[in-house]
C-alpha cells in the first residue's frame, strides 16, 4: 500500500520537522481519548433510545441520527487519525486518504444538518405550540433523510474530479482540499462552505434567536412566574450555540481565509487545532443535546448500572413515563413544558 510519509516527494508530502515524535504521540492520545469517549457516549445514546419505548418521540429520531453521525465521525475519522498520529505520518495511502476524508466530511455535514433539524423542532414546538403545523414523526424522518441526502450530494463531487480530499494540518488526517488554487477546486470549496456550513449555521442561529425572543415574551406575560425555567432554558440554548461555534467556526473560518487570500500561510500545527476542535463535537453533542435531558439521563444511568438509578425513585421514573406518553399523543405543549423535559 502506498504510504503518505514525511519522506514522500508528492504534493501530499510533509516536512520531517513538522512535529516531534512526542508531539505526534500527544496528538494521538488526545484524539484517542476523544474517539473512545465519543464512541461510548453515542453508542449509549442509541442503545438507550432503542431499548426504552418511552423515549421514542419525534425529536428522538433527530437525536439518534445525531448520535449515528457522531459515531461515524469517531470510528472513521477519530480512530484512523489516532493511529496515523501515533505513527507520525499518514500510513493509509492515497485511497485511504480519500475514503477517510469523504467519511469524516459525510458524517460531519450530516451531523451539522441534524443539529439544524433539532433547532427547527425546538423552534416549532416552542414558538407555535398550538399552530396548524406541528412537528410530528414524519417531519423528523424527513429532516433526517434530508440531512443524509444533502451531505451525500455535496461530499461526492471530489470523488469524481470536482474538488479533492487531501492531507491537512500535521498531515495525519484528510479533508476537503482547502488550500488548492485550482479554479475547479476553489469553486467547489466556496459552494461547499456556503451550502454545508453557512446554511445550517443560519438555520440554527435564526431558530434559537426566535426561540429566545418567544421565551422573553412568555416571561413578560407571566410576570416572572417562569423566570427560573426560562433562565435554565436560555442557558442550555447558549451552551448549544457556543458549542457549535467553538467546534466548527474555527475550522470553517480557517478554510475560508485560505480560499480568500492565496498568500496566507497557516502553520500546520496551528491548522491542526481547528481540526481537533471539529472532531471533538462527537463528544460534546451527546452531552449537550441528550444528557442534559433529565428523563434520558435517568434511563441512561439505569442502563449503565443494570437497572439501578441512585438519583431517581421509582415514582419519579413512573411520572416521567406518564409525561412522555402524554407528549407522544399530542405535541401541543407550552414553551415551558417543551423545554423543561
Amino acid at each position: 500500500m502506498e504510504h503518505l510519509s514525511p519522506h514522500d516527494g508528492n504534493s501530499s508530502s510533509v516536512n520531517t520537522e513538522l512535529l516531534s515524535p512526542t508531539g505526534y504521540t500527544v496528538l494521538a492520545v488526545i484524539m484517542g481519548v476523544l474517539s473512545v469517549t465519543g464512541i461510548i457516549l453515542n453508542l449509549l445514546v442509541i442503545v438507550v433510545t432503542v431499548k426504552h419505548r418511552q423515549l421514542r418521540q419525534p425529536l428522538s429520531y433527530a437525536l439518534v441520527n445525531l448520535a449515528i453521525c457522531d459515531l461515524g465521525c469517531a470510528v472513521f475519522g477519530g480512530v484512523p487519525t489516532t493511529v496515523t498520529s501515533a505513527m507520525g505520518y499518514f500510513s493509509l495511502g492515497r485511497v485511504g486518504c480519500v475514503l477517510e476524508g469523504f467519511a469524516v466530511a459525510f458524517f460531519g455535514i450530516a451531523s451539522l444538518c441534524t443539529i439544524g433539524v433539532i433547532s427547527v423542532e425546538r423552534y416549532m414546538v416552542v414558538c407555535y405550540p398550538m399552530g396548524a403545523v406541528l412537528f410530528q414523526t414524519r417531519h423528523a424522518v424527513a429532516g433526517v433523510v434530508l440531512s443524509w441526502v444533502w451531505s451525500f450530494v455535496w461530499n461526492t463531487p471530489p470523488l469524481f474530479g470536482w474538488g479533492s480530499y487531501e492531507l491537512e494540518g500535521v498531515k495525519t488526517s484528510c479533508a476537503p482540499n482547502w488550500s488548492s488554487r485550482d479554479v475547479g477546486n476553489m469553486s467547489y470549496i466556496i459552494i461547499y462552505f456556503s451550502l454545508c456550513f453557512a446554511v445550517p449555521f443560519s438555520i440554527i442561529t435564526v431558530s434559537y434567536l426566535r426561540l429566545l425572543w418567544t421565551l422573553r415574551k412568555v416571561s413578560d406575560v407571566n410576570a416572572g412566574s417562569t423566570n427560573r425555567v426560562e433562565v435554565q432554558v436560555a442557558c442550555m440554548i447558549v451552551v448549544m450555540v457556543l458549542a457549535f461555534l467553538v467546534t466548527w467556526l474555527p475550522y470553517a473560518s480557517m478554510a475560508l481565509a485560505v480560499i480568500m487570500d492565496s498568500s496566507l500561510h497557516i502553520d500546520p500545527i496551528i491548522a491542526t487545532i481547528p481540526v481537533y476542535l471539529a472532531k471533538s463535537s462527537t463528544v460534546y453533542n451527546p452531552i449537550i443535546y441528550i444528557f442534559m435531558n433529565r428523563q434520558f439521563r435517568g434511563y441512561a444511568v439505569s442502563t449503565v448500572l443494570c437497572g439501578w438509578n441512585p438519583w431517581a425513585s421509582d415514582q419519579q421514573m413512573s411520572e416521567d413515563e406518564t409525561t412522555v406518553a402524554s407528549l407522544n399523543k399530542s405535541q401541543r405543549v407550552s414553551p415551558k413544558q417543551s423545554l423543561n423535559e
